[in-house]
C-alpha cells in the first residue's frame, strides 16, 4: 500500500510544476468580467473591472476600448438607476465613439442617455437623444422601430400626448407575435392599459393589461410582471371584481417579495462610488505591483502545489467514505425529477388538448357563419321576390333551418368563450323589474303557442335598480323561460323574484322559473345540465332544441358567483331557481325607445362595401339595392385604403374584419390618420377572442355581427348615416 501512495505522488507531483502564465491584461478580458459580475449581481465588482478596463484602454491609447469600458460602466450605474453618473458616462462613451465610424453602440449609448433622462423625468432631453439614436440607426439601415417607438410613447404619454402615445403603442401591438420582442409588445399593451384606466375604460385596461400579462410570462421579466399585476388588481377593483383584485394583488406580493433579495443587493452596491482620476492613476500603479508580486509568487508554485495535493489527498480520502450515500441520494432525486418531468408533461398536454377544443370550436363556429349568412340572405331575398305559392313552403324552411343553424352555433361560441375565461363580468345600473317585463313581452307569442299562461311575481322589497350584468342575467332568464313554454302546452309558467338578504350596498335575490310541463325524470336530473342532454331521444325529436340552453345557464350562473337548483316531478313540472348578490345601483335607468329610420334617410346613398367573399358581396349589393342605396365593393383592405384616400364621395363604409392581406382593423385605423369622421360599421362572424370594445378600439364606429338581419343592418346604416 505504501508503494502505491509513492508512484502516486511522483508524477502528480512533477506534473503539478506549472510554468508561470502571463496574466490576461485586456480591455475586453476586463468587460466580460464586468459583466460576467453583473450577471451575478455582484455590482461592485462589476464597477471596478468596467474601470480597470478604460483604465488598460487608455494607457494603450485605444479609442475603441475606452468608448466599450464607459459604456459597460454606463450599463452598470443605468442598472443601479444612479442617472446622472450614467448621463455622464454615457456621454463620454458617445464622445468617443463618435471618433470612430458609426456603429450600433454608437446609437445605443445615445438611447441609453435618452432612457436616463426619462428615469429623471427631463422628457425634452430624453426625445433630443432618441432622435440622436434613430439618426444613426438610419445611416447604418437598421429597424428599430419596436424599441424607439414604445420609449417616445411612453414619452409623449408622460408629457400629455395621449393621442400621439396611443398611436405609437398600437402600431407595436398590431404586429405579428411572430416578429415582436415580448418585452417590447408587453410594455405597449401595458401604457395601453394604463392610458384606457385614467379614461375609465376599466374593461378595455383589464384586456390591454391582461394580454401585457400573457406577454410578460413568455419574456420571464418579473419587474415588468410586478408593475403589471398591480394595475390588473385596481382595475378590477374600480370594476368591482373583489376577487379577482385580490388575487392580482396577491401575486403582485409574493413575486415583489421574491425580487426583494436582488434589489437589496442593488441598494448595497449604491454606495460604491466611482472612481476619480487620482485613484485611476493608483490603479494603474496597483496593477504594476501586482504583476511584480505574481512573479514572487511563481517562486512558490511548486511549494504551493505539493501541499495543494496532500490536501486533496486527504479530501478524496473523506469523499470516499460518503461515496455510497450520495449515489443512493442521486438515485432517488433522478426518481423524483422524472416523476416530476412525467406530471408536468401530462399537465401541459392536458392545457394543450383544452386550448385547441376552444380553438378548434371557435374556428369552426366562426366559419360556419360566413356561408350561413349567404343562406340567410338568399333566402330572405327569395321572400322579398314575390316567390310561388308552391315555393313559399320551402323558403320559410329553409329560413327556420338556417335560424336554428345559428342559434347553434351561437351557443356553441357562447359556451365556448365562457370556458375560455375569455369573457368579462359587466358591471352597469339596470332596472330589474323591466328587464324581466321585456322578456315577458318578448315571449308573448311563444307563449301563446302552447296556450300557456306566462306571469311574473316580483316581490315588492325586491330593489328596482340593481348594478350587475343585465346582459348575461336576461342570458339566463331566456334560456329558463324558454325551455318552459317549449315544454308546457296548456299550462302556466311562472317568474317568481324575491329579497333573501340585503346589506348596505347589495340584496340577496332568489329567482325562479317554474312550469306545469313535462317534467324530467329522476335519473336524468343529475345529467340536465350537461351539453347536447335533452333528457332522451323522444324527446329531442319531438321538441327540438340543441341541448346547449342549460349548459350555458350553468355557466353563466356559476361566472355570477351564484348555485343553480332543480326541482321536478314528471307530469306535474319544473322549477329552477338560483340567488345571486346583487349590489343597489346608483342611476336611475332611462329607457330608451327603439330608434326608427325611414327609407328616404337611405335613399341614393353612397356605400363602399369592403367584403372579399363574391356570394356575400352580391347579397349585401342587393339587400342595399333594395333601399335604393348605392354602393361599390371591393375585396382587400389595401384597396379601401387607398380609394378613401383619394375619394370623399362615399357617406358609409362596411368593413369585413377578416379580408386578405391587412385585415378590418388594420385598414380602418390607417384610414383613421386621414379621415375621423366617417362612419365605418365592421362586419363580423364574430370569433372567441374578438369583441365589440376590442372593434371599436381600432377606430370602428359600430359593429355589426354576421349573419345579420336585413333590418338591423338597415337601422344600423340609417343610425350611423343619420
Amino acid at each position: 500500500m505504501k508503494w502505491f501512495w509513492i508512484f502516486m505522488l511522483i508524477p502528480i507531483a512533477f506534473f503539478g510544476q506549472k510554468k508561470p502564465v502571463a496574466k490576461i491584461d485586456s480591455t475586453s478580458y476586463f468587460i466580460q468580467l464586468a459583466t460576467f459580475n453583473k450577471k451575478t449581481n455582484n455590482y461592485k465588482a462589476a464597477l471596478s473591472f468596467s474601470q480597470k478596463a478604460y483604465n488598460y484602454a487608455k494607457a494603450n491609447n485605444n479609442i475603441k476600448g475606452q468608448a466599450n469600458a464607459l459604456f459597460s460602466l454606463g450599463l452598470t450605474y443605468f442598472d443601479l438607476k444612479k442617472m446622472n453618473d450614467a448621463i455622464e458616462t454615457f456621454t463620454k462613451s458617445a464622445d468617443l465613439y463618435g471618433i470612430l465610424r458609426p456603429s450600433t453602440d454608437y446609437a445605443l449609448c445615445y438611447y441609453y442617455i435618452g432612457l436616463s433622462y426619462m428615469g429623471l423625468e427631463e422628457f425634452g432631453k430624453a426625445e433630443v437623444n432618441f432622435n440622436k439614436a434613430q439618426y444613426i440607426y438610419d445611416i447604418l439601415k437598421i429597424d428599430t422601430s419596436q424599441f424607439l417607438n414604445l420609449q417616445k410613447g411612453i414619452l409623449y404619454k408622460n408629457k400629455g400626448n395621449i393621442e400621439l402615445a396611443t398611436k405609437l403603442f398600437n402600431e407595436i401591438i398590431s404586429k405579428d407575435d411572430a416578429k415582436d420582442i415580448f418585452k417590447t409588445k408587453a410594455e405597449a399593451f401595458y401604457q395601453l392599459g394604463t392610458i384606457e384606466e385614467k379614461m375609465s375604460h376599466n374593461n378595455l385596461a383589464a384586456n390591454y393589461l391582461s394580454r401585457a400579462l400573457t406577454l410578460s410570462e413568455k419574456d420571464k421579466n418579473a419587474d415588468q410582471r410586478v408593475k403589471i399585476l398591480l394595475e390588473l388588481s385596481k382595475v378590477y377593483e374600480k370594476l368591482l371584481d373583489v376577487k379577482k383584485s385580490f388575487g392580482y394583488l396577491k401575486a403582485h406580493t409574493d413575486l415583489k417579495d421574491s425580487l426583494s433579495h436582488l434589489n437589496n443587493q442593488k441598494l448595497d452596491a449604491n454606495d460604491y462610488v466611482d472612481f476619480k482620476e487620482s485613484e485611476r492613476l493608483k490603479a494603474i500603479d496597483q496593477m504594476t505591483k501586482e504583476n511584480e508580486a505574481q512573479q514572487k509568487t511563481n517562486k512558490f508554485a511548486k511549494l504551493i502545489t505539493i501541499l495543494a495535493i496532500s490536501l486533496i489527498t486527504i479530501l478524496s480520502l473523506l469523499s470516499l467514505s460518503l461515496y455510497k450515500n450520495n449515489i443512493i441520494r442521486s438515485q432517488s432525486n433522478v426518481v423524483l425529477k422524472e416523476k416530476n418531468f412525467e406530471l408536468q408533461i401530462a399537465k401541459d398536454n392536458a392545457e394543450k388538448a383544452s386550448k385547441a377544443r376552444a380553438e378548434f370550436l371557435s374556428t369552426v363556429s366562426h366559419e360556419l357563419r360566413t356561408p350561413l349568412n349567404a343562406i340567410n340572405g338568399i333566402t330572405h331575398l327569395l321572400l322579398e321576390d314575390n316567390p310561388k305559392q308552391n315555393q313559399l313552403h320551402y323558403l320559410n324552411s329553409l329560413k327556420f333551418s338556417g335560424n336554428y343553424l345559428l342559434t347553434f352555433i351561437n351557443e356553441i361560441l357562447e359556451i365556448n368563450r365562457i370556458e375560455s375565461n375569455n369573457i368579462e363580468i359587466e358591471y352597469i345600473d339596470f332596472n330589474i323589474k323591466q328587464l324581466l317585463l321585456d322578456i315577458q313581452n318578448s315571449m308573448h307569442e311563444i307563449a301563446s303557442k302552447n296556450n300557456n299562461k306566462f306571469t311574473l311575481d316580483i316581490e315588492e322589497d325586491v330593489p328596482e335598480i340593481l348594478l350587475g350584468d343585465p346582459t348575461k342575467l336576461s342570458q339566463i332568464f331566456i334560456n329558463l323561460i324558454n325551455n318552459a313554454l317549449k315544454f308546457t302546452k296548456n299550462g302556466e309558467v311562472k317568474v317568481v323574484a324575491r329579497l333573501i338578504e340585503t346589506g348596505d350596498n347589495y340584496s340577496r335575490i332568489n329567482f325562479a322559473v317554474s312550469d306545469t310541463g313535462i317534467g324530467i325524470p329522476d335519473n336524468k336530473q343529475g345529467t340536465i345540465f350537461e351539453s347536447f342532454s335533452q333528457g332522451s331521444i323522444e324527446i329531442n325529436r319531438k321538441y327540438g332544441g340543441t341541448g346547449l340552453g342549460l349548459t350555458i345557464v350553468k355557466k353563466l350562473v356559476d361566472l355570477l358567483d351564484g348555485e343553480i337548483h332543480l326541482v321536478s316531478k314528471v307530469g306535474v313540472g319544473t322549477t329552477f331557481d338560483f340567488e345571486l348578490n346583487l349590489l343597489h345601483g346608483t342611476k336611475e335607468i332611462v329607457v330608451e325607445k327603439p330608434k326608427t329610420y325611414s327609407d328616404d334617410i337611405l335613399k341614393d346613398k353612397m356605400i363602399l362595401v369592403v367584403e372579399d367573399n363574391k356570394i356575400n358581396q352580391m347579397i349585401t349589393k342587393k339587400m342595399l339595392e333594395k333601399k335604393d342605396i348605392k354602393c361599390q365593393i371591393i375585396d382587400n383592405g389595401e384597396d379601401a385604403v387607398e380609394i378613401l384616400s383619394k375619394e370623399n364621395h362615399f357617406d358609409l363604409v362596411l368593413m369585413d374584419v377578416h379580408l386578405p392581406g391587412i385585415n378590418g382593423t388594420i385598414a380602418t385605423q390607417k384610414i383613421r390618420e386621414y379621415d375621423t369622421v366617417k362612419p365605418i360599421i365592421a362586419l363580423t362572424a364574430i370569433s372567441l377572442n374578438e369583441n365589440r370594445e376590442m372593434l371599436m378600439s381600432f377606430g370602428m364606429t359600430d359593429v355589426i355581427t354576421k349573419p345579420f338581419e336585413p333590418e338591423n343592418l338597415y337601422r344600423i346604416i340609417a343610425a350611423n348615416i343619420g
